[in-house]
């Protein structure tokens, strides 16, 4: 048996987006919710509020983009436990 992300009964665009200064929240379509750390994606934890508060839906709803932070983030790599790669830009400054 396999398992997608995308089964028929499963609606994972994006509804609604929320960012604290510890938490992504990411509300899906069919009425889950996400929410990993922050610290996951060091281009959003840097970010002001105003910067995070900015997001566009991308990729048919199923993707959220920020344009003020060149940032792309997809409901499958979200529920997947993806983080931001270690080699991205955001990671540069972190650790030092």
């Amino acid at each position: 048996m396999s398992f997608s992300a995308r089964s028929e009964s499963a609606d994972i665009r994006v509804r609604d987006v929320a960012v604290t200064d510890d938490e992504l929240s990411v509300f899906l379509m069919d009425g889950r919710t996400i929410i990993v750390p922050l610290a996951w994606y060091p281009r959003l934890e840097t970010a002001t509020p105003t910067q995070r508060a900015h997001w566009e839906l991308a990729g048919a709803g199923y993707g959220i983009h920020w344009p003020d932070l060149d940032e792309d983030l997809s409901t499958e790599g979200l529920l997947a436990g993806a983080r931001a790669p270690a080699g991205s830009a955001g990671w540069r400054s972190v650790g030092r």
